[in-house]
């Protein structure tokens, strides 16, 4: 049996990982089109500020791991795919077979249509070529642009701010990582980041990037300008579908996959970024492009490719944890909340507190927090468990602080100690 696995990140390397476990005598091949080896995108920032080298963001950190596992790496670009055939062919003309091939090849930067995007000094942060860029720049006294707060951007700030940089960050949405914090929770980080010496702007968008001497010149649309030395594009990531383009397997926002994380063609699979599998709070399939839904997918299209045809996706939760110059944030699952649903809110502005809880009946379906970290995991267990909160939902609309509380009772009373939540 030859297994191979396009996409070297967290996805592909599990995948690759897991199909060696369950068959110890198959081929297992991971193909990756860097120079590098195995990598995690979300460890460059602590490789811009110096936190690790560039061997801390490998995600195995020996140099013969895949190697002792007798995992080929193979790092070339796959250029086309031969259905028919069952293989791919690589840069160079090199022909790849498969008896089984998932698709893990992750999402790219998309760079917003602005005049001067393509300028000297504007980069996106996304590989390590990126980050080496941005290193050479970003240094105490550096000015810098950072389009986008998103996720990704707010994960790039904090390493920006803490270059030393004179940061400005622009948003182009009403407030800070607007997919997944409210208004009051996305205006609270920005409020953050100003008082921490970042200049933040919302509701901005960017006009035209310029060269202005050995500098670069942002323009707004507010009229005003920035210069600066760097500008960083953080403004969103797309599915890297283009290889299965024309070879009629079926995609929409990303690649098209059933329970098992298979394609419409039963050899072919995908994982991560890449695939378009099942939102555990809505039911409907969409893309997640966050890391653990990127390792879960990895570990179970593995399984189903080895032949556990039990192992089936009952979706993810969207989960997100940022923390942004100091201050924890993170939302979970519905954290806008569904029609017809109640809330509980607790707001601490002045300490940077805050609480949100969204029900459907008495089931906790979603969860945003700011500042507060020890109920994180219980947030997601009650949200992935649909726990019924009987009577303890009318007793956290109250008071949002009791959700240990409501989590032992709740999950107690449903017999949590006979291993329900193992």
């Amino acid at each position: 049996m030859q297994h191979v696995v396009i996409g070297a990140g967290p996805s592909g390397v599990i995948a690759a990982e897991t199909l060696r476990k369950l068959q110890p005598k198959a081929s297992v091949t991971l193909v990756g089109d860097e120079p590098e080896a195995p990598y995690s995108r979300m460890a460059i920032p602590y490789f811009l500020v110096k936190q690790i080298a560039e061997q801390g963001t490998h995600l195995r950190k020996t140099a013969d791991h895949f190697a002792k596992r007798e995992i080929k790496v193979l790092q070339k670009r796959v250029e086309g795919l031969d259905r028919a055939a069952r293989q791919l062919t690589l840069a160079g003309g090199d022909k790849l077979a498969y008896d089984n091939l998932l698709i893990a090849t992750g999402s790219r930067p998309v760079s917003p249509p602005i005049p001067g995007i393509d300028l000297p000094g504007v980069t996106s942060c996304w590989t390590l070529a990126d980050a080496r860029r941005i290193a050479a720049t970003a240094k105490p006294g550096a000015r810098v642009v950072l389009m986008g707060a998103g996720f990704i951007g707010c994960i790039i700030l904090e390493a920006l701010a803490k270059s030393g940089a004179t940061l400005t960050v622009v948003e182009m949405e009403g407030r800070m990582v607007p997919r997944m914090m409210n208004d009051t929770a996305g205006n609270m980080i920005k409020d953050w980041c100003q008082e921490h010496g970042v200049t933040v702007h919302t509701s901005t968008k960017v006009n035209a990037i310029e060269k202005h001497g050995n500098a670069l010149r942002v323009v707004l649309n507010s009229g005003a300008t920035v210069d600066v030395d760097l500008v960083v594009s953080a403004t969103g990531v797309r599915p890297n579908i283009e290889l299965v383009k024309d070879s009629g397997i079926a995609t929409d926002q990303g690649i098209l996959v059933n329970r098992q994380m298979q394609t419409n063609d039963p050899s072919i699979f995908a994982a991560g970024d890449v695939a378009q599998g099942i939102d555990f709070s809505t039911g409907e399939y969409s893309v997640q492009a966050i890391q653990p839904t990127a390792a879960d997918h990895g570990q179970l299209a593995a399984r189903n490719m080895a032949g556990q045809k039990g192992a089936l996706h009952r979706g993810c939760v969207n989960m997100n944890v940022l923390d942004t110059l100091g201050l924890i944030s993170s939302s979970f699952g519905l954290w806008m909340g569904k029609a017809g649903g109640d809330s509980a809110e607790l707001l601490n502005r002045e300490r940077y507190r805050y609480l949100n809880l969204q029900f459907e009946d008495d089931v906790l379906v979603g969860a945003t927090s700011l500042g507060l970290t020890q109920h994180v995991g219980v947030l997601r267990g009650l949200i992935q468990t649909k726990t019924r909160l009987g009577a303890w939902k009318d007793k956290l609309v109250a008071d949002p602080t009791r959700i240990m509380e409501a989590y032992l009772a709740s999950t107690q009373a449903v017999g949590f100690n006979a291993g329900v939540l193992k």
